[in-house]
């Protein structure tokens, strides 16, 4: 019997150049698909969606049949973490996420073991999509970086971040405190998520814009390479991805001090940057912009062959600078996805 082929995403990841690169997006899992719009309406709250691994197992898998996607993101959320700590967290319909008072930092370090459990419902969705999945589509499990996290914990909703840099100014030593508890929780529970079957690891730093380059090291650089160092010792061998959007020329030296496999890339990275990250020996992942995917036509398809065409040459994933926007038409995914793995478009369920 012959053993079915490596998932082309992890080649990538491994550094090989393919005969054309692997596809994925961010956020592809959901948002946008009306199957998916039906599927959240019957979940109470968006976290309770989040926790039933029946539903977010569904939202994962269904872009995968709908498009040739070469992998797949479990379907969860990056401020699962603060609420498995114990601070509270809440989404108001049309407006986002809403957290509660700031516990103690001792309090908060005091739960990073049981946080994990906490978080069970999301290895059980990881371990339900392996099962169904082509073993030829590789999976990846996520969290949000401890950084990224933070701003969220601090403020208590999203923002323009002003007061969590303030804050990482005025108090270092109190944000250095809880951005250790949030490596240890978050490596912890990318340890759970490669051991329930995801076979790829990223890091999500939202917001990694504005930062002056010290800071930038000591609170992006420095905990994303603390969290990679604890999930290797833990005996994990997935490739990770880190993307510091926002990060500009800085994604260079985040690049040179991070042992991640791959680097993504937000709207605003050069070609000339890609090449040089390459050039390095890293996989590259990203760039589109997505409001031309949103917008569609003869612009979006020639952003897609210039990145082909420059990338290409190396180890390279074809992705967005950011998430999928809820109002993206189907139809623009699917002439994307057909253009970088030459199928015809015909043959993608689109509709």
């Amino acid at each position: 019997m012959t053993a079915p082929a490596q998932p082309r995403l992890l080649r990538a990841l491994a550094g090989e150049t393919l005969e054309r690169p692997p596809v994925w997006f961010m956020r592809q899992a959901g948002r946008s698909l009306p199957e998916y719009r039906e599927l959240r309406a019957r979940a109470t709250d968006f976290i309770a969606f989040c926790h039933n691994p029946e539903m977010a197992a569904e939202a994962t898998l269904q872009p995968m049949r709908r498009f040739p996607f070469d992998a797949a993101i479990v379907f969860a959320d990056i401020l699962l973490i603060p609420r498995a700590l114990g601070q509270e967290v809440w989404f108001e319909a049309g407006e986002g996420p809403r957290l509660g008072v700031l516990p103690p930092v001792e309090r908060l370090a005091g739960e990073v073991e049981a946080s994990t459990a906490r978080l069970a419902d999301i290895g059980e969705t990881l371990a339900r999509v392996r099962t169904e999945l082509e073993p030829d589509r590789a999976l990846i499990g996520f969290a949000g970086a401890p950084w990224t996290v933070a701003t969220y914990m601090l403020e208590g909703r999203g923002s323009d971040r002003s007061a969590a840099r303030a804050y990482a100014h005025a108090h270092p030593a109190e944000l250095d405190a809880l951005l250790k508890v949030l490596v240890d929780a978050t490596a912890r529970y990318l340890v759970m998520q490669a051991r329930s079957g995801a076979q790829a690891l990223k890091i999500f730093e939202s917001w990694a814009e504005g930062l002056p380059e010290d800071v930038f090291e000591r609170i992006v650089i420095r905990p994303h390479a603390a969290i990679v160092e604890q999930v290797r010792a833990a005996g994990v061998t997935a490739p990770f991805i880190g993307f510091p959007r926002g990060a500009g020329a800085l994604v260079d030296n985040y690049a040179a001090q991070v042992p991640v496999e791959g680097v993504a890339l937000d709207t605003q990275a050069s070609i000339a940057q890609g090449r040089r990250l390459q050039a390095q020996g890293k996989t590259i992942q990203g760039a589109l912009d997505n409001l031309l995917l949103r917008a569609g036509g003869s612009g979006l398809d020639a952003r897609v062959d210039t990145l082909l065409e420059a990338w290409s040459s190396g180890p390279y994933i074809f992705n967005l600078g950011h998430g999928v926007l809820p109002d993206t038409p189907a139809e623009n995914i699917a002439r994307v996805v057909a253009r970088v793995t030459g199928k015809p478009l015909s043959a993608l369920a689109a509709e």
